[in-house]
This record gives C-alpha cells, sequence and structure tokens, in this order.
C-alpha cells in the first residue's frame, strides 16, 4: 500500500467527528525520550540484567535497590531531570484536535505523561504512568519528583511502606477498566489513526482488530506488520506529519 499524502490525511480528519489517536513509544522518541527496541533504544544497551528483567514484577520484589537505581536513572531521568522532555508537534496536534471536539480519545502505551502536559484531558494509559506513584502500606499518592529525589527503596513518609510506581511491569496485567475503555473508544471511533508504535506488544497491540470502520491510518517511521490491514500509511516522523496539519 502506497503512503497517503498529508493532504489526503487533512482531508480525513476534516471529515472526522470521533477520532480516536493509539499510540507508542515513537510518539515520545521525538520528545528525546529513549523506546526499548530501536538501534538506540533500551533493549540494545548494556545493563548488568536484561531491561525486561529489570522491569519485570519479580525483579522488583527480589531486588528492589537496582530496581529503582535503573527506573530513576533511565525512567525518570527524563521527566525530573535538568532537561526533563517536553510535548513535541504530535502532542500539541492532538491536544487541539481533542479541543475541537473532533478528536475523543487518546489511548497511549507511554508512561510519560506527555499527552496531559500538552492539554489533552481524555487519555487512557494502558500501561501506567510514572507520574503516579502509591505506598503498598497505606495507598498514600505521591509524584514523580518525590520518587527521583529518593535515595535507594522510596518509602511512604507517612506509614514507611514501600512506595511503588502506578507503571505495569512485565508478568503484570494491564488494568481493566483502562482497556475497557480503550477498546470502546476504537469500537465507536469514525477514525482511528494509530502512530509510534511498530504493534508488537499484546494485548495493547490487538486493540487495533476492535475498529470497525474504513478510516485506519497507521503512522510510523518504520514498515509495521499491520500495514496490510491498515486503510492508509504513512512512513515518516509523526511529529513532522503532525506539523504539516492545519488544525
Amino acid at each position: 500500500m502506497a503512503d497517503m499524502t498529508i493532504q489526503e490525511l487533512q482531508d480525513l480528519i476534516d471529515g472526522s467527528n470521533n477520532i480516536v489517536f493509539f499510540g507508542g513509544a515513537g510518539v515520545s522518541t521525538e520528545s528525546g525520550i529513549k523506546d526499548f527496541r530501536s538501534v538506540d533504544g533500551l533493549y540494545h544497551m548494556k545493563f548488568k540484567y536484561p531491561p525486561e528483567t529489570m522491569l519485570s514484577h519479580t525483579f522488583y520484589v527480589t531486588h528492589k535497590e537496582e530496581f529503582y537505581e535503573f527506573y530513576r536513572d533511565k525512567l525518570l531521568e527524563c521527566t525530573c531531570g535538568e532537561n526533563p522532555a517536553k510535548p513535541n508537534a504530535a502532542h500539541i496536534a492532538l491536544a487541539k484536535l481533542e479541543e475541537k471536539g473532533k478528536l475523543k480519545a487518546v489511548i497511549t502505551q507511554n508512561i510519560d505523561g506527555l499527552h496531559q502536559a500538552a492539554g489533552s484531558k481524555t487519555v487512557y494509559e494502558l500501561h501506567g504512568s510514572v507520574l503516579r506513584n502509591y505506598c503498598e502500606k497505606c495507598g498514600k499518592f505521591f509524584d514523580a519528583k518525590y520518587m527521583y529525589e529518593q535515595n535507594g527503596v522510596p518509602y511512604c513518609d507517612a506509614c514507611h511502606g514501600d512506595v511503588k510506581p502506578d507503571v505495569v511491569l512485565y508478568e503484570e496485567g494491564l488494568d481493566n477498566t483502562t482497556m475497557n475503555n480503550a477498546v470502546k473508544a476504537i469500537r465507536d471511533a469514525d477514525m482511528l489513526i494509530i502512530g509510534g508504535t511498530s504493534l508488537v506488544v499484546y494485548p495493547a497491540a490487538g486493540l487495533i482488530d476492535y475498529y470497525r470502520g474504513k478510516k485506519l491510518v497507521l503512522i510510523n517511521r518504520d514498515a509495521t506488520a499491520r500495514d496490510g490491514v491498515a486503510d492508509y500509511t504513512i512512513h515518516g516522523s509523526i511529529g513532522e506529519i503532525f506539523s504539516q496539519l492545519e488544525i
């Protein structure tokens, strides 16, 4: 399938009133946040343990000190460090589409909160968020800054319980309410835009199968295994593509 043009994408958006966007790591890499699977992603870096292991529930339980060392360095640094990531053109365009009433929901595999930072209101975070952290003992909430500034395992300042990120680790299931909301949004959509994801991580990647319309657009830097089921494809930088739209 040949790539669609920017004008064709513009026309589809202009003619739609119930758009849903489903995005992956590629949406945030243009804000400077590393993904996992690309050539310079976390999976290709050298660590004492594989990233999949360090971000697993088992590792969190059995190696908490090392879990938090990796978590702060690789997942919180880009949010709470000296040069925090900022929303890019894609995040901003999606927020504008929602403000105009055309975009009904953003479904994201990212955990960085950049969609909300750009102004999006209805965001279903399939894998949670580094911005939310809770004491495992009493449930008290802590923000990302608190987690970033602690040494070793972060403890609750109220009951001294361990504070855990509201992030879905390997071996943990996705939140049922979030998944159900995402499925309903996709089923009801008249246009589904999927961007910045290779569509290989399940069950999230399976959400594409709930779409019932005829305006399924895949935007990704590289080809995906699901390009063949899309009605339209665009290969390129998602930020550059969205920056060319009139919204």
